[in-house]
């Protein structure tokens, strides 16, 4: 097959994974792209910045090769990038709210992938300074984490996880989550982004994040509403999915806890701390002034998992209250 330099890299399993679940045929992976790219000139309204052979293959992957699809969101891409401008004109890794952000930990991302070859992303909500990160910096270091790691051809196949602990989540940070933000978000990462989100796992989240999942619900499409799983303190079910020798402790894994530098030192590299507002000590100190609730618990020896503590704090009272509509009254957000 002439095309198969496009495959390069890919192990024997992933181009057979491709095959039976992406509609992915080597053979005719050059007419794919092509008829892709000849769609190009029906939207004369929108830049398309890159539309080479590869940047156009990741969009055929993450829609299983349906070119219409793929061609929507190609569009898509390029369109949400016109429409937000402010968001993309100094996306790198050193712009400084972004690595704020990624310094931060936003996104937590683990060095190894889950059973299915899947990237993990994990986000810890209580750990969203909000005098520090604006909400769209956190999106920013998210979309840019993304870009970066869907270069890598196995992620474009097999996709990504993201998990999202709200322990100590508080009503104060939940109530800046806006309908339009939250919106701006779901329509970056689910609407413009040629990736393949295996699932979204919410843990340990208060009935408030209960009560906004319903708010946003309208602007989620069926197939990522399946994929989103409240999984409230109950790990096991969290464990059913993603193997526990895939997770860092906080998720009752048995990775040691996730620190969270790891992704911007990959990301910054030498450029990591050059600031001496972001040393990796001023930053802990900063870290554990911040969660100094979590403090005795994470100093004390025994390993007591932060899910049980909130459990006991009583502030899950009200994980089962299921959709009920009635919670939508409590965040008037607008």
């Amino acid at each position: 097959a002439e095309m198969t330099h496009l495959q390069a890299g890919l192990s024997p399993e992933t181009i057979e994974k491709a095959r039976l679940e992406l509609n992915e045929n080597p053979d005719i992976l050059h007419q794919d792209i092509q008829q892709v790219r000849d769609m190009i000139i029906t939207r004369p309204d929108i830049g398309f910045l890159r539309t080479d052979d590869a940047f156009i293959l990741r969009f055929l992957r993450a829609r299983k090769f349906h070119q219409t699809e793929a061609f929507r969101l190609l569009a898509q891409y390029f369109q949400y990038r016109q429409l937000n401008l402010d968001m993309f004109k100094n996306f790198k890794a050193d712009d400084p709210g972004i690595k704020r952000a990624l310094t931060d930990g936003f996104p937590g991302v683990l060095e190894n992938r889950d059973h299915c070859g899947r990237k993990i992303l994990l986000l810890f909500a209580a750990n969203w300074d909000q005098s520090r990160n604006s909400f769209i910096d956190i999106l920013r270091a998210i979309l840019l984490s993304l870009e970066v790691l869907i270069e890598d051809q196995e992620l474009q196949i097999n996709g990504f996880i993201l998990i999202i602990d709200w322990s100590n989540f508080s009503f104060k940070q939940a109530s800046k989550l806006t309908p339009s933000i939250l919106k701006l978000a779901i329509e970056g990462l689910q609407d413009s982004f040629p990736a393949r989100f295996g699932g979204v796992h919410f843990v340990n989240q208060p009935w408030y994040i209960h009560a906004l999942y319903t708010l946003i619900k309208p602007f989620l499409k069926d197939k990522t509403r399946k994929r989103i799983f409240l999984h409230g303190n109950n790990l096991n079910s969290l464990h059913q999915l993603i193997h526990p020798e895939c997770l860092p402790s906080e998720f009752g894994g048995t990775l040691p806890p996730y620190d969270m530098g790891t992704w911007a030192r990959t990301l910054l590299g030498p450029d990591y701390g050059d600031e001496n507002e972001y040393t990796h000590t001023s930053y802990n100190a900063m870290h554990v002034k911040h969660a100094s609730s979590n403090l005795e618990r994470e100093a004390s020896p025994k390993p007591m998992k932060r899910s049980q503590s909130v459990v006991e704090a009583g502030t899950l009272k009200h994980e089962d209250q299921g959709e009920s509509e009635n919670t939508q009254p409590l965040l008037a957000l607008d």
